[in-house]
């Protein structure tokens, strides 16, 4: 009888948005849907399923507009009878829930960021989720089965003054280590054996529990773990870093020489008006030790320009110090403004749109002539890559210096006839500004 009923259950398409984080909260609710019997499919082209569940990102302002888009055409299909059911949960609706019920009442169920198993519950109407806990291990993983992000905390106590990160998703809440270490397990056992470990701010992990930085002790165990290849860290904070991990890093060989540490500006102006509780001194120190105790590695950072305040002298500390720290990743966006923010509540965006976008263009300018030059570097090493998928004539893997879809991909000829998901030695014989092209050896 229970095997007719689920078999009866309708589908569910989930719609994911936003950053790696807001995945992991998918596939720990396309787990749960699938562990009580329902079929789920995530991203699809063309969602065809009875319900549709949108996991929205509330951040900047072209993410919210992509979420109330995506939103509004569901809805849209739901008046023409092709949807049955729209629920909509994440970062949009934790922040703007009251004026989005009335705005899109065609939405059946609005849920936050946390309350994620209500959706369950209320679509199976029980009286308990007592059973639902022990599901989360078992998250569907949408990405190859190779790599998995790992989400290691929710939150942040930063409050850098033009982030609305804290006012969506609250306070630092470390994960237990051991729950984390489990995880980690049971994904090694689906075949898993890249890790991103992902967190707004992973250099506090374990302030919240004892007042103690643990992300040092953390990636240790993990990457003690038999089967845990690679390890990469993304969203580290500039501000009382934890050297010990610099140590982990370099001692340990399935530890990525690769750091994602967002730092924003350089002038001690800005870092100032931003809230960022670090200098300029303080960074250049950063990288001086980062790229000391850790040869090889690469820096993977986030610059912003046009923050209120900015003046040219500011932009142009920010250019020389781009080039000077020769980051081998970089992103760059223009100051947005966004609702209750210190910034939005205590400064007038006063640098014009016109400006904001000379400065991104020049600054990714500079990058992207650094990018060249280092990627250029490599030809001739041997590397060891990881295979994601063949694309046409192609294999398309990636380096330990490399994060999926954001970084430089390496290309080697499909003649090889390789295996996505294994290690290759692989030579460089060629470099783009994207793209490393490559044989095995």
């Amino acid at each position: 009888m229970t095997h007719c009923l689920r078999m009866n259950k309708p589908t569910i398409d989930i719609i994911t948005l936003g950053c790696s984080k807001n995945l992991v909260d998918s596939e720990n609710l396309m787990g749960l849907f699938e562990a009580n019997g329902y079929h789920v499919t995530h991203d699809a082209e063309n969602p065809q399923g009875d319900i549709a569940v949108v996991n929205t990102c509330g951040f900047i302002e072209d993410a919210k507009q992509e979420s109330i888009d995506t939103i509004l055409e569901l809805a849209q299909a739901k008046e023409e009878g092709r949807l049955k059911k729209l629920f909509v949960m994440g970062c949009l609706s934790e922040r703007y829930l009251a004026e989005l019920e009335a705005e899109i009442p065609e939405v059946d169920g609005w849920y936050g960021k946390f309350n994620y198993k209500q959706l369950l519950k209320d679509l199976e109407r029980l009286d308990s989720l007592e059973n639902l806990d022990v599901l989360e291990a078992h998250r569907h993983i949408t990405t190859p089965k190779h790599y998995a992000y790992l989400k290691i905390s929710e939150g942040c106590d930063r409050h850098c003054a033009y982030c609305a990160i804290p006012l969506i998703t609250g306070r630092h809440q470390s994960r237990p280590m051991q729950e984390i270490l489990d995880e980690v397990r049971w994904l090694v056992s689906q075949g898993t054996c890249e890790f991103q470990v992902i967190a707004q701010e992973l250099t506090y992990y374990g302030i919240d529990i004892d007042g103690k930085q643990h992300i040092a002790e953390l990636i240790e165990k993990m990457a003690d773990i038999p089967g845990v290849e690679w390890i990469r860290l993304h969203y580290a904070y500039p501000a009382h870093f934890p050297w010990e991990l610099l140590r982990v890093m370099r001692e340990k060989k399935n530890v990525c020489k690769y750091l994602d540490i967002a730092l924003q500006h350089i002038s001690d102006h800005m870092l100032d008006r931003m809230q960022r509780h670090v200098t300029k001194e303080q960074t250049y120190e950063l990288i001086r030790r980062l790229r000391e105790e850790v040869p090889g590695i690469h820096i993977r950072t986030t610059l912003m320009v046009g923050f209120p305040g900015e003046t040219d002298e500011d932009f142009q500390e920010l250019i020389a110090f781009t080039k000077w720290a020769r980051f081998e990743r970089m992103g760059a966006f223009a100051y947005s403004e966004e609702d209750g923010t210190y910034s939005a509540n205590n400064y007038e965006d006063d640098v014009p749109a016109e400006v904001k976008q000379q400065r991104l263009d020049r600054l990714m300018r500079v990058q992207q002539n650094i990018s060249a030059e280092i990627e250029a570097a490599k030809i001739g090493q041997t590397l060891r890559v990881i295979i994601d998928r063949k694309e046409g004539d192609w294999f398309v893997g990636r380096t330990e210096f490399c994060s999926p879809e954001v970084d430089p991909e390496v290309l080697i000829p499909a003649s090889e006839q390789l295996t996505i998901g294994r290690f290759y030695d692989a030579r460089i014989t060629d470099a783009e500004e994207f793209d490393l092209y490559a044989t095995t050896i």
